[in-house]
């Protein structure tokens, strides 16, 4: 079993900058592939970014490319997504998930068997 534990999320302008990361606990973290989702009131789920288990390939959502970065200490079994130039747009509580296949990372959120609490983002305009 892998607990897994959002921290990092808060109240931001517009234009500001915050780095989520997400502890995991249990299980074989450093062979997981890891994704990064989020969901806005009203809204379904969404991916925002993905790495694989060993760091070499990552994935976006188009309208976080060049913004958000997503990076992984294996070391520390914590996965990190630093946003910046946040928009009001990205307001929503994001989830850490994991995928043990190893073939990822995916975008489908059906592919991550565990899941962490959330953690809530707001950016204020």
């Amino acid at each position: 079993q892998v607990q897994l534990v959002e921290s990092g999320g808060g109240l931001v302008q517009a234009g500001g900058s915050l780095r989520l990361s997400c502890a995991a606990s249990g299980g074989s973290f450093s062979r997981y592939d890891m994704g990064w989702f989020r969901q806005a009131p009203g809204k379904e789920r969404e991916f925002v970014a993905g790495i694989s288990w060993s760091g070499a390939a990552t994935s976006y959502r188009d309208s976080v490319k060049g913004r958000f970065t997503v990076s992984r200490d294996n070391a520390k079994k914590t996965v990190y997504l630093q946003m910046n130039n946040l928009k009001p747009e990205d307001t929503a509580v994001y989830y850490c998930a994991a995928d043990t296949s190893g073939w990822g990372p995916y975008q489908s959120l059906n592919e991550y068997e565990f899941w962490g609490q959330g953690t809530q983002v707001t950016v204020s305009s």
